[in-house]
């Protein structure tokens, strides 16, 4: 029925520490692609050319946001004037100045080799102090890096600590792993109530797979009162999703209708 937190298909590599979170423990899991972050002080449409400069003369005078955004527009895909060596020196400046979302893409950028040189003890070191300084994508990373052993020498223990200050920031895939977490009684004392818990989070969020398991808990009544009809609801949502489990025990329950 459940599979071990250890046992998820693990789609993270080193390599690519910073932009990949795994979210499942089905078959059909998929890796997500973080991209470059941006902040409300980062414009949403391409600056024109009085704004790029009014952010260059205050990054040249050491204003940490400036910094940041002229990072994120080097950076920007589908900008002409993309250059992923300037990116990585603008979001080296605000890093080191303590900007949050400038630490977390100065280890994207050091996880996928863009604009420097690949470097994992870079990537692990910036995406820390992103995690340290708040950002709940870094500590899902750091999570699963403890949990797999990557970078790191393997800690569930600390996997889990790392997880619940993500998943306390409404993170839905580490509400979701901590909830495995409590359900196997890895890194902590396992307690199934506290699992349904944090899988109610993540699957209110829309987390298929955190659905699929609070629909188990239900139809088991394992830290929740037996409820088929709560676990048909469940089920029906990750099925919803594509999920292929969950289709698999809606039909032997002969409730899913591929139609």
């Amino acid at each position: 029925m459940k599979m071990t937190l250890t046992s998820i298909i693990c789609v993270l590599t080193i390599a690519l520490l910073s932009v990949v979170v795994f979210t499942s423990c089905s078959p059909n899991a998929e890796k997500k692609d973080e991209t470059i972050q941006k902040t409300e002080t980062a414009n949403e449409d391409v600056p024109d050319a009085e704004t790029i400069n009014e952010w260059r003369q205050a990054a040249e005078q050491g204003d940490a946001d400036a910094q940041y955004n002229l990072g994120v527009f080097y950076s920007q895909d589908d900008s002409v004037d993309k250059d992923m060596t300037e990116a990585v020196k603008w979001f080296r400046k605000a890093a080191e100045l303590g900007h949050v979302e400038a630490q977390f893409n100065l280890a994207l950028c050091y996880a996928k080799g863009e604009g420097v040189d690949k470097d994992t003890e870079e990537a692990l070191k910036w995406h820390r102090k992103a995690a340290e300084n708040g950002d709940a994508i870094s500590q899902l990373n750091l999570g699963i890096c403890y949990d797999n052993g990557l970078g790191v020498d393997k800690d569930i223990a600390e996997a889990v600590r790392w997880y619940r200050k993500a998943a306390e920031q409404g993170n839905a895939n580490a509400q979701y792993l901590l909830g495995d977490c409590y359900y196997e009684g890895e890194g902590v004392i396992q307690d199934r109530s506290e699992a349904v818990k944090w899988y109610r989070k993540a699957a209110e969020q829309g987390n298929a797979d955190a659905q699929y398991d609070l629909a188990i808990c239900y139809y088991e009544g394992e830290g929740v009162i037996q409820d088929r009809s709560e676990a048909v609801k469940w089920l029906c949502k990750a099925a919803e999703q594509g999920l292929e489990p969950a289709k698999e025990v809606l039909k032997r329950l002969g409730e899913w209708n591929e139609d």
